[in-house]
């Protein structure tokens, strides 16, 4: 069965949409990450420790977020190639994207795996 050119386009404009949303929410993630790096070095007591918690609490759902959006790229670009079409994305680069900004934020929460 072939994908008529509409369902494709629908296809590859799906895959634009989550790539887009994707590295949206990854920026903000960085913003956030970066902001609670700078603010951990002055921000101390109870006070200090709960906006801590609350932040790795939202880095976790963010991953979450990230981790589904990639896994929809994933199933769309499947779509394509079950139809002999040609991948609509780079894939391999929005993996790579959220492992680096795992392993920044793990670095800046003291949490990384190369101490």
């Amino acid at each position: 069965m072939t994908m008529q050119q509409s369902e494709e386009q629908a296809t590859r404009n799906g895959i634009l949409a989550l790539e887009s949303a994707f590295n949206g929410v990854l920026r903000c993630q960085q913003d956030v990450q970066g902001t609670g790096a700078d603010l951990a070095t002055s921000y101390q007591g109870s006070d200090g420790g709960k906006y801590k918690q609350l932040l790795e609490r939202w880095d976790e759902h963010v991953d979450t977020i990230l981790i589904n959006l990639d896994r929809m790229v994933d199933e769309l670009n499947n779509t394509l190639k079950e139809h002999g079409l040609a991948q609509g994305s780079a894939s391999d680069s929005i993996d790579a994207e959220y492992s680096r900004s795992t392993a920044v934020f793990d670095e800046l929460n003291g949490t990384s795996l190369t101490s």
